[in-house]
């Protein structure tokens, strides 16, 4: 029996874009079996390479996408959070990056914030 579709948060700093869109181009059969979220220019990004994928996109990071996807988070609703962190990047809303991390910390959900994770939690679905 398969397994239900998981909820999935995608996100990724500036510089980490290319590669969380990279990601989901390799994983797109993984991900097409799940309910995906993502914030606004990174969902964007994902759609452009992958048209026909079923994303809901929500605010871009700064302007309260990052919070929304919290939001899921604390409510129960999110089961996985692919964020791909940029470490030697200043955010400017590294208050907002914090609080998500927080909270895919709090939820005990798979929480990738790099590639090498991400494909080890794929892989182990």
């Amino acid at each position: 029996m398969p397994a239900a579709p998981l909820a999935i948060g995608l996100v990724a700093h500036d510089d980490k874009k290319a590669a969380l869109v990279e990601w989901a181009v390799a994983h797109q059969a993984f991900l097409g079996r799940h309910r995906l979220y993502a914030t606004g220019t990174t969902g964007g990004r994902i759609l452009e390479a992958l048209p026909d994928l079923a994303l809901t996109r929500l605010k871009s990071g700064p302007l309260g996408g990052d919070q929304q996807l919290g939001a899921l988070l604390a409510e129960g609703l999110l089961d996985m959070l692919v964020f791909f962190v940029d470490p030697l990047s200043p955010q400017p809303h590294d208050v907002d990056v914090k609080a998500l991390i927080r909270m895919a910390t709090l939820a005990d959900i798979p929480f990738a914030c790099n590639v090498a994770t991400a494909d080890l939690i794929v892989a182990g679905r």
